[in-house]
């Protein structure tokens, strides 16, 4: 048997190596081969909420491994590929990953009476209560919008509803918020006209878009303060400038939604005609 022989048949007896496939391989290759069928998102606006963060509420993994879909050209929205940083209303928009729909969440908008003692946050490692445990879990993540401090009680919206959220938080859209103060001490005209002129903080001037006294007690005055937009404990802040210590404060309005009759504790589904007043307020 000549030695070009045995070499031709040593090679094709030969076992072959055990195939193994990369998961990041695997990933780049989706990404490519999705990229050549897909345009690029662009959202038309600025509003919702980042994209991983959604897919990470859906339970597809930790922000950053969400992140990492993103980047690895998995998730589409709307049919087109997605990139890392993009805002988005799941409620309005179609998401995908490796081509899996992400299921739709049914729209939910809540008004809720916070408590004293209850802090508006996603975590706390002191597991202090939060706000969010009022309401059932069934409803899936919600946004809180209008944030209170632990010592502030009153009316908090929550919703899944990306746009909304960002159209009754962010600074530019304006949308008053109404709070019951009562204050130590008896508060004159010229404090009041001094509110609504403006008072420098930290951050810079910080003024009310209204204020008007409800009533007087013997050591307490009580007033409507109304912000379009506000600093952290910019009321309690404003106040304490002034010479006179908050004793209550109580969110009694977002925009078109008031307290109402809720107790401390208790929340209720909004109306469809809230939530139209609600868009229309963001406008």
């Amino acid at each position: 048997m000549s030695k070009h022989y045995v070499k031709r048949t040593i090679k094709k007896t030969s076992p072959a190596k055990p195939f193994r496939r990369s998961v990041k391989n695997h990933s780049a290759k989706t990404a490519r081969k999705t990229t050549r069928r897909s345009s690029v998102f662009e959202p038309e606006s600025g509003e919702g909420h980042r994209l991983q963060k959604i897919l990470a509420v859906a339970g597809l993994g930790s922000r950053r491994q969400c992140e990492e879909l993103i980047e690895q050209g998995r998730v589409e929205v709307n049919g087109s590929i997605a990139r890392l940083g993009c805002k988005v209303d799941p409620v309005q928009c179609e998401i995908k990953v490796d081509g899996e729909r992400l299921k739709k969440t049914k729209p939910v908008y809540l008004a809720l009476f916070k408590p004293k003692g209850y802090l508006c946050t996603d975590r706390d490692q002191q597991g202090r209560a939060r706000t969010i445990d009022l309401v059932p879990k069934t409803f899936g993540r919600l946004f809180l919008i209008g944030r209170l401090d632990m010592d502030s009680e009153g009316l908090i919206l929550l919703t899944n509803d990306g746009a909304l959220s960002e159209r009754l938080t962010h600074p530019k859209y304006g949308v008053a918020k109404v709070y019951r103060v009562q204050a130590a001490g008896e508060l004159t005209l010229e404090s009041v006209n001094q509110l609504r002129k403006g008072i420098y903080l930290a951050e810079g001037l910080a003024k009310v878009s209204g204020a008007v006294i409800k009533g007087r007690h013997k050591q307490s005055t009580i007033l409507d303060i109304t912000l379009s937009e506000g600093m952290n404990r910019e009321i309690r802040r404003l106040f304490a400038r002034l010479g006179h210590k908050v004793l209550t404060l109580i969110r009694v309005a977002v925009g078109p939604v008031k307290l109402g009759k809720l107790t401390p504790g208790e929340w209720r589904h909004l109306t469809q005609q809230e939530v139209e007043q609600l868009y229309a307020a963001g406008h």
